[in-house]
């Protein structure tokens, strides 16, 4: 759980992520993941974070292969749209989001209020990422988020997203042992850890902030879209406004056109 109600974008910045964080060579193996993270370590506490940190967020720590394995093969983003539609289930998404919509309409109407963001692209988001809360991940995230930054393919990037999740274990807003989805994704819409520090946004009032909750989770998307330029009252379809916020939520072409599909039926 993260334990705080307010995030501050300047605790990110407190480390520098601009260029590499250390000159340790990439790996796509895994024979060399414990030589790294003992050099990371080191690196990360020339950079501000604290030895205790490292030693409790590594204590559990192991080379990820099923988080390599699943970052090799998204095949669903090469489907056509409507392959992927139907792959994601998107019928079952606008059923199920048009009664959650109903049933938490106070929820919806406080966050449009706020944040400008229509129902139907959060429940979209929502229902694609975890259906509605099932399953936000079982992977060990502090072993898929340095698995990521060792591997070759997205290192500097992931990089930073493990500095982000060390300083939320450093503030105690998440504990070391923290199971999310294989690419560090975090609560029920997945938010990556320097997105937790930029975004998170409380939803139910309780100075609490926690992703596995929706209110959470819902108003921390909401956020997220607003910080990524959403207009309030503008459009989301296609070559409408607000269309690129959600390009900013996944770079996968299909899938924002889905969300955006997805959410245009909820709303109707």
């Amino acid at each position: 759980m993260i334990k705080k109600s307010t995030i501050a974008v300047t605790l990110l910045a407190t480390l520098t992520f601009s260029t590499p964080a250390f000159a340790l060579s990439c790996s796509n193996t895994s024979g060399n993941f414990s030589k790294w993270v003992g050099e990371f370590k080191k690196e990360a506490v020339k950079k501000g974070i604290k030895q205790r940190t490292l030693d409790r967020a590594f204590a559990n720590a192991s080379y990820a292969t099923k988080t390599i394995s699943l970052d090799r093969n998204q095949r669903s983003f090469k489907l056509s749209f409507n392959q992927f539609m139907q792959k994601r289930g998107a019928p079952a998404i606008i059923s199920r989001g048009k009664k959650l919509k109903k049933s938490n309409a106070a929820l919806f109407n406080r966050l449009e209020k706020k944040y400008g963001v229509p129902a139907g692209v959060l429940i979209a988001i929502w229902g694609m990422e975890s259906g509605f809360g099932r399953f936000s991940g079982n992977q060990h995230t502090v072993s898929a988020v340095a698995t990521l930054a060792y591997d070759c393919r997205r290192s500097e990037f992931f990089t930073t997203q493990l500095y982000a999740l060390l300083q939320l274990i450093q503030k105690g807003w998440l504990d070391p042992n923290f199971k999310g989805a294989a690419h560090g994704e975090i609560g029920q819409t997945q938010f990556l850890p320097a997105n937790v520090l930029k975004y998170g946004a409380n939803g139910d009032g309780n100075r609490r902030l926690n992703l596995g909750q929706k209110a959470d989770a819902l108003a921390s998307t909401a956020n997220f879209l607003k910080g990524k330029g959403w207009k309030r009252g503008a459009g989301y379809q296609v070559g409408q406004t607000n269309f690129r916020a959600i390009q900013a939520w996944n770079a996968a072409g299909v899938y924002q056109k889905a969300i955006a599909a997805i959410g245009a039926e909820i709303d109707k």
